[in-house]
């Protein structure tokens, strides 16, 4: 199967922003990890090399530290930042002017050194934009960068009781926007109005875990589950889906941690392949597949495959097809396939003291992947993996690179940066 048709079956099963206000084109990357929350595009051709600053086709600065990623919607360009000490969104076009900025009241700055109180990234559904911050902060605008409303989910339903700082993002559905919030105590889903920001239901998430178990920063993903939409949630050693109407669970699978190890924390969110799940824990020594579908407790019948010694722990991996990649946080990389867990091939990007928290990206048969300082290395999938080239950016680098039309945008601490297509000439 050829990985344009891969990802058009994919799309059949994880429908990640539902039935939208309008469509995503090509020239869109609603949220964190693509249209189909893969990593990964089947179209289009992207640079392989700019490590002399000609491929720079803009460099737009940014008013604070932000680890989130930015998002597109045809011609605009969305980012987290902080903006004065307040938690901020701005808008971009395609020559890097900025169209709009917004803020949504007071920020609450990073814990970790690779961390910032903008660590989740926004979704758009084309009409509304939704973005979520480290103080509890959540909001719904529209899509000229109008604030629509804000709620502080802390003051409303307790304290963040993260080690770390915050890192899940919002996801949407046909009616809602959906947050996820998984720590020590008070863990739940909810689902709020995109319009008026109302609550439309909340269901509790908590289980009993080993110390550190409990604390999640994944991201959930929106599927169809019997031709309803329902959202996937890992986190606090359970992989469970959700009714997108209620919130009600329809299925569960647990058996993550059966030694009872403690601080195995849920950072790199779970990435769906040819209808099985693939799911990181561990600490970045496991994965596990298991198959979509069933109802109530489908531990005993829907995990696949376990794999030891080659997982993630920080980067999300990408996947195309029936093929998962992943990035391991020394720059391991191991291709999979996801119905078997079996290694296709695997190889490694340059030896180096700083790993990598960034998740990769997957596009025109190569791996994209930006190390925590700066460097962002690009390399050829395949049996014959091969590094092409290293382009330090001149500044850390924790948020994801995203692909559109050919076009790379790279977010560092103090700028965004856009990459030309190739045969596109950069203005200096």
């Amino acid at each position: 199967m050829s990985r344009s048709a891969a990802l058009s079956f994919l799309a059949v099963s994880v429908v990640s922003f539902g039935c939208l206000a309008a469509e995503p084109g090509p020239n869109s990357w609603p949220g964190w990890r693509g249209p189909v929350s893969a990593g990964s595009t089947a179209s289009g051709s992207y640079a392989s090399g700019w490590a002399d600053g000609k491929n720079i086709l803009w460099t737009a600065p940014l008013p604070g530290k932000g680890c989130s990623t930015p998002v597109v919607w045809g011609d605009s360009i969305f980012i987290t930042v902080p903006i004065e000490g307040e938690d901020g969104i701005m808008a971009f076009d395609w020559k890097g002017k900025v169209r709009w900025q917004s803020r949504m009241g007071k920020a609450r700055g990073g814990k970790h050194r690779n961390g910032s109180g903008a660590n989740p990234s926004p979704v758009t559904d084309g009409k509304y934009i939704f973005a979520y911050y480290r103080s509890g902060n959540f909001a719904g605008l529209d899509i000229k960068g109008k604030v629509l409303w804000t709620t502080n989910l802390q003051k409303r339903f307790g304290q963040d009781t993260l080690y770390w700082d915050i890192g899940t993002s919002p996801v949407v559905t046909e009616s809602h926007t959906v947050i996820a919030v998984i720590q020590e105590r008070g863990s739940f889903l909810a689902a709020f109005d995109k319009k008026s920001g109302e609550i439309a239901w909340k269901v509790a998430r908590n289980y009993e875990c080993p110390t550190e178990g409990d604390h999640s920063y994944t991201t959930p993903i929106v599927v169809r589950h019997e031709g309803k939409e329902a959202i996937l949630v890992w986190g606090a050693e359970r992989l469970t889906l959700h009714s997108a109407a209620d919130g009600k669970i329809i299925w569960s699978c647990a058996g993550f941690n059966p030694e009872e190890k403690r601080n195995w924390v849920t950072v790199a969110s779970p990435v769906i392949s040819a209808g099985v799940v693939v799911v990181p824990y561990g600490r970045g020594e496991r994965l596990a597949g298991v198959k979509l579908g069933g109802k109530g407790d489908v531990t005993g019948t829907h995990r696949l495959w376990t794999v030891k010694g080659n997982g993630t722990f920080v980067p999300t991996p990408a996947a195309s097809g029936d093929e998962v990649y992943i990035l391991r946080d020394k720059g391991q990389v191991v291709c999979l396939d996801s119905k078997t867990g079996k290694t296709k091939w695997s190889g490694r990007m340059p030896k180096h003291r700083a790993k990598y928290y960034s998740s990769p990206l997957v596009a025109g048969g190569n791996m994209y992947a930006a190390r925590e300082d700066g460097v962002v290395v690009v390399a050829r999938l395949g049996k014959d993996f091969k590094v092409l080239s290293e382009n330090d950016m001149g500044e850390r680098m924790i948020a994801s690179p995203v692909p559109v039309a050919g076009r790379l945008l790279l977010r560092g601490d103090r700028a965004l940066y856009c990459i030309a297509k190739p045969g596109e000439t950069a203005s200096k």
